[in-house]
């Protein structure tokens, strides 16, 4: 029986409820005075239920269709503005003892090199993403109790958090590991991480335990119930995903609304963050093997109907996609990307970029500073922020914050502070130049006037070589 307030995956993630939401999806795809209905709440900027949302991605009228990715830009322009956060994922060890078909890292994958790094070579990598300009750090590793147990993973937190390299500082670590215990989970609020982030991968669970055939993993209700038990652990931030490709997208589309609904109906709190990753090749992994891989056209409509049934929530998309995949969804609601990316253990430190340890092949190979002078020539601001989570706007208090759009206030200045730090510090003569003409006409877009003139005391004093400001 399907129950969003259930604790039960089986319940919240109802194979029965999708299964008729799609078939309601089908059959009013074409309902002409349903879909403007529907369309004029999504205006409200108040989201979409699960099944308001499918009917919309089931519907293939011309006019309709644009709409929606006309109304997926407003709305993340009245929640996010024009500011586009930036991350690197940073692979700790891709010892893994599940046996997920694919993912590179599964078990019976005997020619891959397993690489564990040591607490040295973590702040090797660290201080490589600091010259490059980094401040925000997902985590990444495999599942092994033996190789990665949660010690290691603290371990590694704390060697980031204290690596101070020239005006370099990691800000916020976000952690994507597998799923854990509740008293894993305090152990990881109280080493200071930002969001916890887990990939439900599918949430058709016949499909979901055979991909995962072997390993902890298998266990699909342990796993979807993990978002649950980390905040009964006192994280106040999650992010959700599946991994589009391997199971029908309409399916996929339709659980992860609901698992936002549920966490929202049992925390009061939705998902701080959605991503959108694609199933990509990878060592002995071939993604034309999988049967349901979605083009770019569903992929652009399915980032669009996120943003417009999830208004508040920030949507992430790494470099698994091209540049020019990421530039049409970044207009349709995307608001963090990766830039720089490298998914080998070990990677960063590497001059060359290596392959062999890779968990999926990079196709936006470009360089932080090319990244970010690419999005301001697009119009959008490259934030390094983590201001929220360290003046503690985080759950309930930045949620409050973002649906009443208030967030703005202090998330535009503070990108144009963290923008500012960048250009002084890691880019480019060029990058510079297009920067300071950025920072320069979107100071005058501060509303409050006390607020503008205190931004820009900050940027004056940032060229001085002060840095660290915050609103």
């Amino acid at each position: 029986m399907y129950d969003p307030k259930s604790m039960k995956a089986e319940e919240f993630i109802s194979h029965e409820e999708i299964e008729a939401t799609l078939r309601y999806a089908d059959e009013n795809c074409s309902n002409r005075p349903l879909i403007r209905e529907i369309l004029d709440k999504a205006r409200e900027c108040k989201g979409l239920s699960h099944r308001e949302a499918s009917v919309l991605l089931a519907c293939e009228i011309p006019e309709v269709v644009e709409e929606i990715y006309a109304l997926a830009g407003e709305i993340k322009r009245r929640f996010y503005g024009n500011r586009i956060v930036m991350f690197a994922p940073l692979y700790l060890s891709n010892y893994c003892v599940n046996g997920c078909v694919y993912c590179p890292y599964h078990r019976q994958n005997g020619h891959i090199p397993r690489r564990k790094l040591t607490q040295e070579e973590v702040a090797k990598e660290v201080v490589a993403l600091q010259d490059m300009g980094h401040k925000r750090l997902a985590i990444e590793a495999g599942e092994d109790p033996v190789n990665n147990p949660i010690e290691y993973i603290l371990d590694c937190i704390k060697t980031i958090y204290g690596i101070q390299h020239k005006n370099g500082a990691i800000r916020r670590v976000n952690v994507n590991i597998a799923a854990t215990t509740v008293e894993n989970y305090r152990k990881l609020k109280e080493a200071g991480i930002g969001t916890y982030i887990l990939f439900q991968e599918t949430y058709h669970k016949e499909s979901y335990e055979k991909l995962h055939p072997t390993g902890p993993k298998h266990n699909y209700a342990y796993h979807t119930e993990a978002m649950d038990r980390a905040m009964e652990g006192g994280i106040d931030d999650v992010g959700l995903g599946v991994l589009y490709g391997l199971e029908l997208y309409r399916y996929e589309f339709a659980g992860q609304l609901m698992h936002a609904e549920h966490l929202e109906a049992v925390h009061g709190v939705g998902p701080h963050t959605i991503s959108v990753p694609r199933l990509k090749k990878a060592d002995d992994i071939d993604p034309t093997k999988f049967d349901n891989g979605i083009s770019d056209e569903t992929f652009a409509k399915i980032c669009a109907l996120i943003r417009i049934a999830v208004p508040y929530t920030g949507m992430i998309i790494s470099t698994r996609e091209s540049q020019k995949v990421r530039e049409q969804v970044i207009n349709l609601g995307v608001s963090q990307i990766s830039g720089a990316s490298r998914t080998s253990v070990g990677g960063y430190a590497e001059e060359e970029r290596p392959t062999d340890t890779e968990q999926f092949d990079v196709s936006d190979q470009r360089s932080l500073d090319e990244v970010v002078r690419w999005l301001m020539e697009n119009g959008h601001i490259p934030s390094f922020c983590t201001a929220c989570y360290r003046e503690g706007r985080t759950g309930d208090r930045f949620m409050s914050l973002c649906k009443s759009g208030q967030i703005q206030n202090c998330c535009h200045p503070n990108a144009l502070i963290t923008l500012k730090e960048f250009l002084e510090d890691y880019a480019s003569a060029e990058t510079k130049r297009v920067g300071e003409a950025m920072i320069e006409k979107e100071l005058a877009n501060i509303p409050n006037e006390k607020t503008r003139r205190l931004t820009a005391e900050y940027i004056g004093k940032i060229a001085g070589g002060e840095r660290d400001f915050r609103f």
